[in-house]
């Protein structure tokens, strides 16, 4: 799981236990079922009325993404753009057929392919640029729904209360001033069932989604730019070092640190064990 997705989950849960548990006088008071009831199925309805099936039902596979760990790409492709680039430069046609079927990466696989087909390099270029935007506006919209979720939660909510409050009214016309106070907090339960889902569950999920999309999008326009100086046969240390600025969240490249005092974040892209692997391949050619 994703280690930011579990601190988060935890820290929620461990909230709500305060306030259950320690904060109220009576924790069974927060448990409401047809209150919860309005608020999710009225929050499904509204995303079902508001969005195609075949969406909708994506939402399933896209909150699982958002719990698993998913390693970021973007230095094993740097690697294998830079091993293709030098295979490329030197004439190995052969060579980087066989590198290229063993990549794990579609969108790199297209480029370097129209490359070697002898496309032209306007036509790859508007062809790898029309699948990045089709995979943003994809994502984006996924991230949407959520959001979408996140609006209709409150407004539920509101309905909710709105209900128990009617109910109570009944029950004054009525002089039955002793569940004045159950009806009321009734009312209320699903106003915060509506805040909790919205802002704890739906628009923390939008926002990571939107994040995981802006870096799948400094991977693929890093595979863009690798696959247009492949196709330029550009020097192999050339590429790397361009590639490497791809990077530059990851890294300061004017304050060097020791490996050993990097985060664990940078330690991950592996990029200076990487630089100086490759400059002692350099040197050996």
């Amino acid at each position: 799981m994703n280690p930011s997705t579990l601190i988060g989950m935890l820290a929620g849960v461990g909230l709500l236990f305060y306030v259950l548990n320690i904060g109220a006088e009576d924790p069974a008071a927060y448990i409401n079922l047809p209150g919860l009831a309005i608020v999710l199925v009225g929050t499904m309805a509204a995303t079902f009325i508001a969005y195609p099936l075949r969406e909708v039902l994506r939402v399933f596979r896209v909150f699982g993404i958002v719990l698993r760990h998913e390693k970021s790409s973007l230095h094993d492709d740097m690697e294998e753009l830079t091993d293709i680039a030098r295979l490329w430069f030197q004439g190995k046609l052969q060579a980087v057929e066989q590198k290229l079927a063993t990549s794990t990466n579609p969108f790199l696989r297209t480029g370097v392919q129209l490359v070697i087909d002898l496309a032209p390099m306007d036509d790859v270029v508007s062809m790898l640029q029309w699948r990045i935007s089709r995979m943003r506006a994809r994502e984006r919209a996924e991230a949407q729904i959520f959001r979408s979720m996140a609006s209709f939660a409150p407004a539920f909510g509101m309905i909710g209360t709105l209900v128990g409050l009617i109910n109570m009214m009944l029950i004054l016309d009525k002089s039955e001033i002793s569940q004045i106070g159950q009806y009321m907090g009734v009312a209320l339960i699903t106003t915060f069932y509506g805040i909790l889902l919205a802002n704890l569950v739906f628009k923390p999920i939008a926002l990571k989604l939107e994040r995981r999309t802006e870096q799948r999008l400094v991977v693929m326009n890093m595979i863009l730019e690798g696959v247009v100086l492949i196709s330029q046969k550009r020097n192999p240390a050339f590429v790397r070092e361009t590639l490497r600025s791809f990077m530059a969240q990851y890294r300061d490249d004017i304050r060097d640190q020791p490996y050993e005092d990097l985060p664990d974040e940078q330690k991950d892209t592996g990029v200076d064990i990487y630089a100086d692997k490759q400059q002692q391949q350099d040197s050996k050619t």
